[in-house]
């Protein structure tokens, strides 16, 4: 079902061990829950996994409230039991805190600057499937981890923008440095460069080492994908959050002032290197947010979000906010895609 068709509110049922989940229009799939003992929480996680799941694989998403989670050791035994296997976080963006292995802090990004919408790690060559968020704390105002249902956003779109990303797929460019988002070593958790440029090739991504001893790379990725349990086609990329257009202009013209228009920390392209107007990102962030449901965090909650079906952002906020991360289920690497070769004139069609 789609996160926002206008029914009234209602109940979905649930098994006799738990409550219904609530339905709203505008909201996300809530399930209130009795809150347990704190050193029970590992094992309600446990014994409710599997309904969770369920859920997750119903709904696209379900925040669970009455938990009480309050401290990261209990998020990340919450977050053990519910996914066995959590991955380890690469090629990140932004910097994170690593609490334990796989349990990670939100991303570092200025409070008062939104994270618009996408699916975690898209650009990646084997992306999580499914997402774990606990919040600690939640903000004195906003924050909220507002989330998209991925395939109507997909039907909303021109048929004539998403046939030629389905064709040349989406193009992201990253130069880093130790200024703006991670750094190379902190997105590849090393700094050995024989191991950044293993993982560039057993991954698909072209590269190139600085003379400032930086590096530049770029990697093209399919931008609509078939979820992996139901077949339905889904938006799936980070071709608005990441590109320049969505940074306050203030931000985007000092980037440009200081690193130049081809070297940007993080940029976005059509597949075969042409670049996405500044009209294009507004229109995919324009249907993003007429598909958008959110609910504010409360202090305690747990989220679980299928991140090929559905799309989060992070709305700006008040601090504090503490919410912590982890992600599981990482899906199999696509067939390479057959792609059009990037023309070599293109803008930025090489790695120097």
């Amino acid at each position: 079902m789609s996160f926002t068709t206008p029914t009234p509110t209602t109940l979905s049922p649930a098994p006799a061990s738990m409550p219904p989940v609530d339905l709203h229009p505008g909201t996300p799939p809530i399930l209130h829950v009795p809150t347990p003992a704190p050193a029970d929480l590992p094992a309600w996680a446990a014994e409710h996994r599997h309904t969770l799941h369920g859920l997750v694989t119903e709904h696209g998403a379900v925040l669970v409230r009455g938990l009480g989670l309050y401290d990261t050791g209990q998020a990340g035994a919450v977050f053990g039991r519910l996914a066995p296997a959590l991955m380890t976080d690469i090629e990140a963006f932004a910097p994170r805190q690593t609490y334990s292995p796989g349990v990670y802090s939100s991303t570092a990004w200025p409070a008062n600057q939104p994270m618009c919408m996408h699916h975690e790690l898209s650009y990646t060559h084997s992306p999580p499937g499914l997402l774990l968020l606990a919040c600690l704390t939640a903000p004195t105002t906003g924050g909220a981890t507002a989330l998209a249902d991925a395939a109507a956003v997909l039907d909303a779109l021109p048929p004539e923008l998403v046939q030629r990303f389905e064709r040349d797929g989406w193009l992201l460019t990253r130069t880093y440095n130790d200024d703006i988002g991670a750094s190379w070593t902190e997105a590849f958790g090393t700094e050995d460069r024989a191991a950044v440029e293993n993982h560039c090739r057993a991954n698909a991504i072209e590269f190139a080492w600085q003379d400032d001893g930086g590096l530049r790379t770029r990697q093209r990725r399919p931008a609509v994908v078939r979820h992996p349990a139901t077949g339905r086609r889904c938006w799936f990329n980070q071709i608005a959050f990441l590109s320049e257009w969505t940074l306050a202009p203030e931000v985007r013209e000092y980037l440009v002032d200081v690193y130049g228009a081809d070297a940007l920390p993080f940029n976005t392209r059509f597949g075969n290197g042409d670049p996405i107007g500044e009209d294009t990102v507004h229109l995919i962030n324009t249907v993003y947010a007429e598909h958008t449901v959110r609910e504010p965090w409360q202090s305690g909650d747990l989220m679980l979000i299928d991140n090929v079906r559905t799309a989060h952002s992070r709305e700006p906020f008040e601090p504090p906010r503490q919410v912590l991360v982890a992600m599981a289920a990482p899906q199999a690497p696509a067939p390479p895609a057959s792609f059009p070769p990037i023309p070599a004139a293109a803008h930025e069609g090489s790695i120097r």
